[in-house]
């Protein structure tokens, strides 16, 4: 099914809450395709492959709101669905926060191609990233003390989304994906160690080579080789370029406007305040060619822009769709988003944090003894205080050198103190869609050995 099919089967699910008794509605619809396969030791393990359709119906009855969706574009479900969507709204509580976006508010004029989110190449054969997957497998056992590849999987995705509503708006657009990923396995039994590599791209011809990812996988988890606990104290505490992100996603978590309407966040009092260091930039840019984060439009039919959250280190405003900028008296930001079966609410696209003048072996090299994190697992965040605790893994640095490996650690600190006080390097992968540098924290607490 194409977009154009798309809008008319948004217009069709409007029509039945309009017919209904709804009098206001939003319609959304999504047609996917995603073909995955996945080799071990040198063999196809699994193929899959899966076409779908989904359908979701918000509908509003007065000030009440409902949300249902299905997986049948029939007349008769489409009716039913408008039905019981009517229905419900009508037992829901009121919400004088509920309602549709206001035509003045409309996003009315995009540039699809611009933002280069469909690769118009044809769809990879199955055995194309079959290939693929085995050849990052070969590589990665091609790495000396590999013991096995836990899996190797290669896929590729396409969706179709289209979105309209009773206020006039009518807009759509295609994505497409393809990834591939390594998890290589070095040791056995309570001596095993693990790590992975992957990668993930719009456009086939930007995605990494399938051997540099096998390579890569392999010598990671041979680096964790002879893992131990470090000793317990307080020290510097380097998160390495691919888990760093981590980080300002929790800032970015505290932003959202739906948790400061709840006042359940940390940044709830911080607004206008510095929350990184001075001179840092933490910019959304929603139309960043190429990038899983990039919208033309949000989930409510607002356009979407770029802005600045934290400016020369000062946070400079929330995260916002339309319901939490009515409760909060502000303006929506363009940032809501949504599936078939639920109400929009707020979510950041891409955002990148200013790089600084350090590589990340200048900053090993000063902070002299401390953890280089390059995996976390668990997550103990406080949202009231930002109190902040997680299990680590990674590599102890002596006198600014990695000495050994080290895992089952925990790591623990305040996000309003770590993140004032961090250095960030300057190895952000630009194409992510959370581009953000290993960052340096001063002073975290260790529990290890």
């Amino acid at each position: 099914m194409t977009p154009p099919d798309l809008s008319t089967l948004s217009q069709r699910l409007l029509d039945a809450a309009k017919s209904a008794g709804a009098d206001a509605a939003d319609a959304i619809a999504v047609q996917g395709t995603s073909l995955s396969v996945d080799v071990r030791a040198g063999a196809l393990e699994q193929a899959e492959r899966s076409e779908s359709i989904d359908i979701g119906l918000r509908v509003f009855v007065g000030q009440k709101q409902a949300n249902v969706s299905a997986s049948d574009i029939s007349d008769r479900t489409i009716e039913e669905m408008a039905m019981r969507a009517v229905a419900m709204a009508g037992e829901a509580p009121e919400d004088p926060f509920a309602g549709l976006a206001e035509p003045s508010q409309l996003a009315t004029d995009w540039d699809i191609e611009a933002l280069e989110l469909n690769d118009a190449s044809p769809e990879p054969a199955a055995e194309d990233l079959q290939s693929d997957a085995l050849a990052a497998e070969a590589a990665a056992m091609d790495v000396q003390n590999i013991s096995q590849v836990e899996q190797a999987s290669a896929g590729y995705g396409a969706r179709n989304i289209w979105l309209a509503a009773s206020n006039g708006f009518s807009g759509g657009y295609r994505r497409t994906d393809r990834a591939l990923s390594c998890v290589a396995i070095a040791g056995s039994g309570t001596n095993m160690e693990r790590d992975y590599s992957g990668d993930s791209r719009i456009f086939q011809s930007d995605l990494r080579n399938a051997e540099d990812i096998g390579t890569e996988a392999g010598m990671r988890t041979i680096d964790r080789i002879g893992a131990r606990k470090p000793p317990t104290g307080t020290y510097p505490v380097l998160f390495d370029e691919r888990i760093s992100s981590s980080l300002i996603g929790h800032l970015l978590a505290a932003a959202n406007g739906s948790n400061i309407a709840r006042g359940s966040s940390w940044l709830r009092e911080k607004l206008g305040q510095p929350v990184l260091p001075e001179g840092l930039n933490l910019v959304e840019d929603p139309h960043r060619p190429r990038t899983s984060g990039t919208r033309p439009f949000d989930a409510e039919g607002l356009p979407t822009r770029r802005r600045t959250i934290v400016e020369n280190g000062v946070l400079t405003g929330w995260t916002l769709d339309l319901s939490t900028a009515r409760k909060l008296e502000m303006a929506p930001t363009g940032n809501a988003a949504r599936g078939t079966s639920a109400p929009p609410s707020p979510s950041n696209w891409n955002v990148t944090l200013d790089a600084g003048t350090a590589t990340r072996d200048d900053l090993i090299r000063d902070m002299g003894t401390g953890l280089l994190v390059t995996s976390m697992i668990g997550s103990t965040i406080n949202p009231n205080t930002g109190d902040y605790s997680r299990g680590a893994a990674g590599m102890w640095i002596e006198n600014g050198e990695i000495t050994y490996p080290v895992n089952e650690c925990t790591i623990a600190g305040n996000l309003i103190e770590m993140l004032r006080q961090m250095t960030p390097a300057n190895d952000a992968r630009a194409h992510l869609s959370r581009v953000v540098p290993s960052l340096l924290i001063p002073s975290m607490t260790l529990a290890g050995s």
